[in-house]
């Protein structure tokens, strides 16, 4: 059995890196976190609005470098990856503690701004490796698996709030260093277990059970977090009882490679061979759906095959798809990056609940989104980019009603924002692999997320930043300023609103554009099924 376990035959092997995955994604959003601790950088380091925001965009551009990343991810083994995104967490969050913590005076702002950026690149090097396997070992369940690593990621920086707050009563300077050490210690597991394993005959019989138990337990921890969110300060009892909790919820997904090692020692090795997972004729070994033609080779693909990177941005696809992320993720980002300072301007002493808030349904978007996308698709043929043009409408909701500020807004603005950042995380990334292939899927991967560090700093860096400055006024000491009301803001939601619009519009198109290719992938769908049922009756 345990020959068994180690062969890349089993799916045990397949399963438990998956739940490596799932583990890198619940400690891969330390880069979200930044809230929970830049009032302390700020008044350490004595910032306006502006400096703070511009730290924040340092921690958004780390994940430019992303493309490194993607560019190597073809290249080197998945564990040479999360190794460097260990170590580059360890050194980004583990600077900022002796600061935080006051053991050392104040760097200067520059090199903060290089530890920001590493801690950022960090983020960025797990989930390409993560997902760049875990798209090419489940290939046929992209939506789901996107959605469960993408939830996972969202209820990373409530884990992360949630544990400091249970154990180290929120201090600024213990939230970093688990920050910094915690990801490393689970990278560092995950480089030595995941691996990535061609898709074999018998996969898609136990997938989709196994991805409704992933999805289960995921909600299980979201509505566990809400609840210690909710239910107001805890004891130091309560607190130690919810952190181990926590923990054994995190560790509930290990039961699915054991099923298979103690119940199903016989599915070791695939009598069938290796899987036909898609019927249309394809010329490559990849997730693309490609048509038939007998095109010559050196002629731009269609949308649906295999696209390098130059010829991906040769398409007016992939432009629509990448300005309408931006208008997504920018959005989003900002509320994510000034929750801690909105929510000062309207009189909360204590922002926690609202980062939290945005986490968990940050969480619940990606997670239904990975599911609802699948179905509709499988049902309906409804384009995947839709899902996107709803959540963009719902974004600019959002940012409406923190525009009026009334009693609560900045409640259901987390809500709706959190829930709308989620969404296009989760479907952004199966469209890219369903439009342009995953052959070269790392670097296009990372060319997306460029929108992250372009978006914090159009949204975050520059508006929110210049807007704020310009309403706030200067301390006595003429050192630092601030504002308070909910004009602060005022002017910056209602521009996001109207770019969520704008971003609808586009989402809207590319769902046009990519009708047919869906009404393909919906076919051969329906023709797996059947096949999968044929097989499993003979």
């Amino acid at each position: 059995m345990v020959l068994g376990f180690l062969s890349s035959a089993s799916p045990a092997v397949k399963w438990l890196g998956f739940v490596c995955a799932v583990w890198v994604q619940a400690v891969a959003g330390n880069n979200d976190t930044f809230s929970n601790y830049s009032d302390a950088l700020k008044s350490l380091m004595v910032l306006n609005q502006l400096q703070l925001n511009n730290l924040s965009v340092a921690k958004d551009v780390g994940k430019a470098f992303g493309i490194l990343a993607g560019l190597v991810s073809d290249k080197l083994p998945i564990s040479i990856i999360l190794i460097v995104g260990a170590v580059e967490g360890l050194l980004g969050y583990g600077a900022q503690w002796p600061v935080v913590s006051q053991k050392i005076r104040p760097l200067p702002y520059w090199q903060v701004c290089i530890f920001l950026c590493l801690g950022g690149n960090s983020t960025t090097c797990m989930n390409t490796a993560i997902l760049v396997t875990c798209m090419r070992n489940f290939r046929t369940n992209q939506g789901p698996v996107s959605g469960i690593l993408k939830g996972y990621l969202a209820l990373s920086t409530a884990i992360f709030t949630d544990l400091s707050a249970a154990l180290f009563s929120a201090k600024p300077s213990a939230f970093l260093l688990t920050l910094a050490i915690i990801p490393a210690i689970v990278c560092l597991v995950a480089a030595i277990l995941l691996r990535e394993i061609p898709p074999t005959a018998n996969d898609a019989k136990d997938q989709s059970v196994i991805f409704h138990f992933f999805n289960v337990v995921a909600m299980i921890i979201a509505l566990y977090l809400l609840a210690y969110d909710i239910s107001g300060s805890h004891g130091h009892l309560i607190s130690s009882i919810f952190a181990a909790g926590l923990l054994f919820l995190l560790a509930i997904p290990l039961f699915v490679p054991v099923y298979f090692i103690v119940a199903k020692p016989t599915s070791v090795v695939d009598v069938e061979g290796p899987a036909s997972e898609f019927l249309l004729p394809q010329n490559e070994e990849s997730g693309a759906i490609v048509e038939e033609a007998n095109e010559d080779k050196k002629h731009q693909p269609v949308i649906g095959e295999d696209h390098t990177i130059v010829e991906a941005m040769r398409t007016s696809d992939s432009w629509i798809l990448f300005v309408s992320f931006l208008c997504g993720v920018g959005t989003g980002m900002c509320v994510l990056n000034n929750l801690g300072r909105m929510g000062q301007a309207l009189g909360y002493n204590d922002v926690s609940i609202f980062i939290s808030l945005t986490s968990i349904w940050g969480f619940f978007g990606r997670i239904i989104s990975g599911m609802a996308s699948e179905y509709c698709i499988e049902k309906k043929a409804t384009p995947r980019p839709m899902l996107n043009a709803v959540s963009q409408i719902l974004m600019a909701a959002g940012c409406v009603v923190m525009a009026v500020a009334f009693p609560g807004s900045l409640y259901i603005g987390s809500i709706l924002v959190g829930i709308c950042y989620g969404v296009r995380l989760a479907i952004t990334v199966p469209v890219a692999s369903e439009l342009f292939g995953l052959k070269y899927y790392g670097l296009l991967y990372n060319i997306l997320m460029l929108n992250l560090p372009l978006g914090s700093f159009l949204f975050s860096g520059l508006l929110a930043g210049y807007l704020y400055d310009a309403q706030a006024t200067t301390s006595i000491d003429g050192v630092g300023n601030s504002c308070l009301g909910p004009h602060c803001y005022r002017l910056v939601f209602i521009i996001m609103a109207t770019t969520c619009v704008f971003g609808f519009g586009l989402d809207m198109l590319l769902a046009l554009r990519t009708k047919n290719l869906y009404l393909k992938i919906h076919e051969i769908k329906k023709f797996n099924k059947y096949n999968a049922r044929s097989t499993s009756s003979m």
